[in-house]
């Protein structure tokens, strides 16, 4: 395990999707990576996800690919665009989460609020 809680949890989910399974088991979790489960949740990416003890345990179900980030580019609130390129297999079709002053939120809200931040993920 590395020190980046979010890149192994993403890169577990992918391996399990790969291997046919729609749950994964994580023994490390923290604050951040629940908001980023949050808003894959809230977009239909994570059906579920349920912290028990130090367990963390995560349901998948219309999840194409995921992954995060590195290194965490910094955005300006009209360079997304560029990022949706190169992160997204077309335009209308996932998100990026972005870590912003107020908070994490996908690339759509950010642009919405003209506020720019950290590219942490992205879901497909």
């Amino acid at each position: 395990m590395s020190q980046d809680i979010i890149a192994d949890t993403l890169n577990q989910i992918m391996n399990a999707k790969r291997a046919g399974k729609n749950s994964i088991v994580m023994g490390m979790h923290s604050k951040l990576l629940l908001s980023v489960l949050a808003l894959a949740k809230l977009k239909g990416y994570i059906k579920s996800y349920k912290v028990n003890g130090l367990n963390l345990s995560i349901e998948f179900d219309k999840l194409n690919g995921c992954n995060a980030i590195k290194p965490r580019f910094f955005v300006k609130s009209d360079g997304y665009e560029k990022y949706v390129k190169r992160f997204l297999p077309a335009k209308d079709f996932g998100v990026l989460i972005i870590s912003t002053s107020h908070g994490l939120m996908t690339h759509q809200t950010a642009e919405e609020k003209n506020i720019g931040g950290c590219l942490l993920a992205y879901f497909y």
